[in-house]
């Protein structure tokens, strides 16, 4: 379907799983789900997009909220909003020359502004702004020409929609009248999402966000995920709701943290056996803050790539493109370096999983098939101190032959580093198994 498509013919595939009670369900992932799935765990790293109409006032995604913005005043935003400057060509091949595999999206945020050709109302890029094109549209061409999965952000939270009620814990400032619909709400979304599986080719998942606004609402999970694996049995559902993943979500994400820990308060939960994913960003806002320069080096980013591979997890990271659709030059620069660094090094993080030690404040191991990877990443002792892993008969200095020093001691191994060794990002070392 294209930008033609009725409403009714969307309503009417919404509708289709409108009667399906909210009852826990039995998920069975397809085989081109189970595909996905591990495509994505190979992947190990994305690029997460938030840009909307709050790139216009430059202070964040949350500035309707944060500076109690109400509905009347926001939607002038949308008229200044023309992002002439945007290519999708551009920011599809910077993805693709950080090394990173597939692009998470926002499509709709928190403030309810739509960044594609929806047809369920006006409040959207091409209907509300004198842009009038779809760049998710744009963004997906590109995608499929350079060889990049793309994976669409959908907010469930709605600070705009005056069917988004009773209100959560956010969006009491918006001015929208008392009353409203929850299920007409759920049905719009649904329709929305419909619009986004049915207009943009393949998509390669759902990523959720705002469940945690209204924790104990009828989400009728069940129907929305049901309605989204029907459309594209491939795409992976994600949810951002800080829980153990619900039946029928297909990978498992920590918000600002990596899996097991909780710096940012937001993840509380069991690590599952899902595809795992953390996200962070490159200086502290999601969405384009003209006042945020507090930009993370290229060896933190690297590390924090690298301790995401070492907890089997992908590493989305974000950026926020400015009103004009250009990337801020910090991140075109940070980015540039990482793809170089993966160009070197990314046989150690694509393709493999957490490894055989687990993660500690040294570093990591990765592991792809045969091979253990340590990734030494802060230790300044020339020697370091391993568990006993049965099967290593030696090290060696990854790129190189290399050899270092390893010894087996009661209880562990013994690995030598020199100082003419190290590397001043990331230490990779291969241990040798016997043949």
């Amino acid at each position: 379907m294209n930008r033609q498509t009725t409403k009714l013919a969307l309503l009417l595939i919404v509708a289709a799983f409108g009667s399906h009670p909210a009852v826990a369900q039995t998920y069975q992932p397809s085989d081109s789900n189970l595909k996905a799935r591990q495509w994505f765990q190979d992947a190990k790293f994305g690029m997460f997009i938030h840009w909307g109409v709050y790139s216009v006032p430059g202070r964040g995604e949350w500035v309707m909220e944060n500076e109690k913005i109400p509905i009347t005043e926001y939607e002038k935003f949308a008229p200044q909003f023309n992002p002439t400057q945007f290519s999708a060509a551009d920011i599809v091949s910077l993805a693709k020359a950080a090394g990173m595999k597939y692009i998470t999206i926002t499509s709709k945020h928190h403030d309810g502004f739509a960044m594609f050709a929806t047809r369920q109302n006006k409040w959207n890029i091409v209907d509300a702004t004198p842009y009038g094109k779809d760049p998710l549209k744009q963004l997906a061409e590109e995608c499929r020409k350079q060889g990049i999965k793309l994976f669409f952000y959908h907010s469930q939270l709605d600070w705009h929609n005056p069917d988004y009620f009773p209100l959560g814990r956010t969006g009491h400032s918006a001015g929208r009248p008392e009353g409203g619909d929850f299920n007409r709400y759920l049905e719009f979304m649904n329709a929305q999402l419909a619009e986004l599986l049915a207009n943009y080719g393949d998509v390669a998942g759902i990523w959720f966000d705002g469940m945690w606004d209204k924790p104990e609402a009828d989400w009728q999970l069940q129907r929305t995920y049901s309605l989204i694996h029907k459309l594209q049995p491939a795409a992976l559902i994600g949810s951002n709701h800080h829980h153990a993943p619900f039946d029928g979500e297909d990978f498992q994400m920590f918000e600002k943290d990596l899996p097991g820990s909780n710096t940012a308060g937001f993840n509380q939960t069991s690590i599952s056996q899902l595809p795992l994913e953390t996200c962070e960003t490159v200086n502290g806002a999601w969405g384009y803050n003209k006042n945020d320069k507090n930009f993370k080096s290229v060896t933190d980013l690297i590390h924090y790539l690298v301790r995401a591979a070492g907890a089997n997890a992908n590493f989305l990271l974000n950026i926020g493109p400015m009103p004009s659709g250009k990337v801020q030059p910090e991140f075109v620069e940070r980015l540039g370096a990482m793809g170089q660094w993966m160009q070197k090094n990314g046989d150690t993080i694509y393709g493999t999983r957490g490894g055989p030690i687990t993660p500690r404040s040294w570093g990591v191991s990765t592991q792809k098939g045969g091979d253990i990877f340590l990734h030494v990443l802060d230790w300044k002792d020339e020697y370091l101190a391993l568990p006993d892993l049965p099967g290593i008969t030696g090290a060696h200095l990854f790129g190189s032959n290399t050899a270092l020093e390893l010894k087996t001691l009661a209880g562990g191994l013994l690995l030598r580093l020199p100082p003419a060794s190290r590397d001043p990002i990331d230490t990779i070392v291969v241990l040798e198994r016997a043949k």
